[in-house]
């Protein structure tokens, strides 16, 4: 994990600066350090407590939208001839986040020092990735960048319209499912009680449905406080369980196992795989390098764990589709493309392609989840509401009986 640097140097002329540079050890910073012909002085890791102004002056977090709409506006500026100082500078004066704002106004001032716009967009990595800063770095290196950043903006404009689209489809189902267990909390917690006294009045032995409706309630009057406790320490040792390398990864293969949702999720991970590899490549990144940002960008780690395999492989002379014929994850029609795409050199093209079919594949499965999952919500609140009024209204039989004795 790289660490952030601060460092003393003294340039060809004498003059001594300081400033702060990512790196994943001394070493590897002084060696970036003197390959720009510097004299080191000193390199230290930043302490937390260093950093910590910078977290808490984030006002407002930096939004994938935001740096579409900034990708775009600088691929035009630059390819309207304006320098990269100037074009950062209108840049951090028209967007609306002050926190994207600052970034910018950093990155200029960094530009204007010497540095390169790769180097200066990678001291922000919890605004730009990875995979932003190396496109960029190889558009710096073919001077390409206005393509570049245009291809950026193409590759994060797509992603934020398929996860729109699962989150649109998704609303109504969840608003059912939150509405129902509203519905029940309120019956367990209002309705029940009053039941609970006419029942204890008249006497008689009640049914089993209604003495675990009549127990839920008693258990949530009396020990609420107990519940919501339950409720949040599940939640904190399932989220140290989700963090973990081998929770994260048992995780990922059960949500690829899931039925029905598992080849949604498949379909998704195969699609940001082609579409980011594809980007990557047509912009000029190396293959090896490429296959590194997009393991550490597939949001799943079965697929980050082939990918991985795969970069060895190709690094001992195979190909790209001979590791990944091996893994389930990947169907032999997305393995065949890529053989195809890489006899005919045309990988990019041909990535690019799968990735589109699969975002086309994953809107269909989703518009067909939502009108399997509508009804079934319906079906499932009908059940849980009519059991409790059935439940409620089972005593009422043998009640008759005890009002005529």
């Amino acid at each position: 994990m790289a660490t952030t640097f601060a460092y003393k140097v003294k340039d060809r002329s004498g003059q001594v600066t300081s400033g702060t540079l990512e790196g994943d050890s001394v070493t590897t910073v002084v060696t970036k350090l003197r390959q720009k012909g510097l004299t080191v002085l000193n390199v230290s890791a930043k302490s937390a407590s260093q950093n910590l102004s910078f977290n808490i002056g984030r006002k407002k977090k930096v939004k994938i939208k935001e740096i579409t709409i900034f990708s775009r506006q600088f691929a035009t500026m630059i390819n309207a001839g304006l320098s990269l100082t100037k074009a950062l500078h209108i840049l951090a004066e028209q967007v609306e986040n002050p926190t994207f704002a600052e970034v910018i106004t950093k990155i200029q001032k960094d530009v204007e020092a010497g540095q390169t716009l790769s180097e200066a967009l990678a001291k922000h990595p919890r605004v730009f990735s990875n995979l932003f800063v190396n496109m960029v770095r190889a558009g710096e290196t073919g001077g390409v960048l206005d393509d570049v950043l245009l291809r950026v903006a193409d590759h994060y404009e797509k992603d934020i319209a398929i996860k729109s689209k699962i989150k649109a489809a998704m609303t109504y189902p969840i608003a059912m499912f939150i509405m129902s267990m509203l519905i029940v909390f309120a019956m367990v917690t209002f309705v029940v009680p009053v039941f609970v006294n006419m029942f204890a009045q008249l006497g008689g032995d009640l049914p089993l449905p209604t003495k675990l409706l009549v127990f839920s309630s008693d258990v949530i009057h009396n020990y609420w406080y107990i519940l919501i406790g339950l409720v949040f320490g599940a939640r904190y040792l399932f989220k140290i369980y989700k963090n973990s390398d081998s929770g994260r990864l048992q995780l990922d293969k059960f949500k690829l196992k899931l039925p029905v949702f598992g080849q949604l999720f498949t379909k998704l991970a195969i699609a940001r795989f082609t579409r980011t590899f594809g980007t990557l490549i047509s912009s000029g990144v190396p293959i090896l390098q490429a296959m590194d940002i997009v393991a550490d960008t597939a949001n799943n780690e079965v697929i980050s764990g082939t990918i991985r395999s795969a970069r060895l492989s190709i690094k001992e002379g195979e190909t790209i589709a001979q590791p990944l014929e091996k893994s389930p994850v990947f169907p032999p029609m997305v393995v065949q493309m890529i053989a195809v795409g890489e006899e005919t050199g045309a990988l990019d093209s041909m990535l690019i392609k799968i990735a589109d079919f699969y975002d086309e594949e994953v809107g269909n499965l989703v518009e067909s989840l939502t009108s399997l999952i509508e009804p079934l919500m319906i079906v499932f609140m009908g059940i849980v509401v009519g059991g409790i009024i059935i439940s409620l209204y089972l005593p009422m039989f043998g009640l008759i009986n005890l009002i005529k004795s």
